[in-house]
């Protein structure tokens, strides 16, 4: 987007999308100022005029600059000329307050994405999304006042993609694009970065709870090009089986059947398998099976259940519950589908998860009605908490 009035400066969000580029960071790399301004006036489509006003200088002096004629010594100018231009004071050789507390704040963004991520792995979702908060707030409100440094928006992208993923745990269905939303934000800058491992990482993300919000389509979409842009087996093996989960949730039984060969396969060579083994593994193939009406080989297949290990978030074991329930109904089995309900309804209590409540709610309908009626009593009850 171009500029063609100098009262509208460029805001600091346009400049943080294009100031984190690849060859952005290399031009900054060299600290010449000459180069940066140039690039500067390539990326808003400004002239060597516009830019001058800007700056408070005029055009021969600008031209002068960016030839190396001329240099700017004075370091009240130069952080004037950042604090103008939306750059790091550091690319222009000025350290302030803020840029001294830029280390510790690094340091202290990834240990809060990491533990939060760690959080809601082991059902504790809502405090992950009390410390992501705040930590989202911060690095927004440093991009906003021109930090936008490639390593603050790398981490910036992660705690998106990170708050969304949370969200999407303790949110009801009804409210589920929100976490949509923020994966969608985070990917937006991972985009920026040029780098396949963190594009498929924000891709398989966002995919997920894309599927989660009920937008199929999109999600096998995502998650299709997650899978294609995985850098190895271990990467592509944490894909796969929410390409699974997708599939089958559009109806798409060739694909189903088609990525669940390949995920067992890729489980039984990957490395890092805490989040998808084969008892999630399992339940995805249940829940796909009766999406795509083959409800007789998923009764065949539900007491076959993998014995879960410590790897399994303990979200998974409500999951599951909840689906391995629906095939019992299907087979009959009130009473086996009723002492799983029983279960999903306290785990999901207890883990504070609205969405699988509501799984429950439907799942039991009119047949096992005692257990509709203690998930919707305590969906309410959720519900009022988080209104409070």
């Amino acid at each position: 987007m171009g500029i063609g009035h100098l009262a509208s400066r460029p805001t600091s969000n346009h400049v943080a999308w294009h100031w984190a580029t690849p060859q952005a960071q290399t031009i900054l790399a060299t600290r010449d100022l000459g180069a940066i301004l140039r690039f500067y006036r390539a990326v808003h489509s400004l002239n060597q005029t516009q830019l001058g006003t800007l700056l408070g200088y005029d055009k021969t002096y600008v031209s002068a600059l960016e030839l190396r004629k001329r240099t700017v010594d004075d370091i009240r100018s130069r952080r004037r000329m950042c604090e103008t231009l939306h750059l790091p004071p550091h690319v222009l050789g000025v350290t302030d307050a803020a840029d001294a507390d830029h280390h510790a704040m690094l340091q202290f963004g990834q240990s809060t994405v990491r533990l939060a991520e760690i959080a809601r792995q082991s059902g504790h979702a809502s405090e992950a999304v009390a410390e992501l908060w705040p930590l989202v707030a911060r690095l927004e409100a440093r991009a906003e006042d021109g930090h936008a440094e490639r390593d603050v928006l790398r981490l910036l992208a992660r705690a998106r993609v990170s708050l969304g993923v949370a969200l999407g745990n303790i949110l009801p269905e009804e409210r589920l694009s929100t976490a949509a939303h923020w994966t969608a934000k985070g990917l937006e800058i991972a985009k920026i970065f040029a780098e396949p491992s963190f594009t498929s990482y924000a891709l398989r993300m966002h995919g997920n709870e894309l599927r989660k919000a009920r937008l199929r389509g999109a999600a096998v979409d995502r998650l299709s090009r997650a899978a294609a842009l995985a850098p190895d087996h271990d990467a592509r093996a944490a894909v796969l089986p929410l390409l699974a989960r997708a599939a089958g949730a559009l109806g798409n039984g060739p694909l189903l059947d088609r990525v669940i060969s390949e995920t067992e396969h890729l489980l039984d060579q990957a490395e890092h398998t805490s989040l998808f083994n084969p008892f999630a593994l399992h339940e995805i193939r249940l829940r796909g099976l009766i999406a795509t009406g083959r409800v007789h080989l998923a009764i065949q297949r539900a007491e076959n259940t993998p014995t879960p290990t410590t790897a399994v978030a303990p979200q998974w074991r409500v999951i599951e519950q909840v689906t391995v329930a629906h095939v019992r109904l299907h087979a009959q089995d009130h009473g086996g589908a009723a002492e799983s309900l029983h279960t999903a309804v306290q785990e999901a209590v207890r883990q504070r998860l609205p969405h699988q409540l509501q799984r429950v709610v439907r799942t039991a309908g009119e047949q096992l009605p005692e257990l509709r009626d203690a998930a919707e009593h305590a969906l309410a009850r959720m519900r009022q908490e988080m209104a409070a």
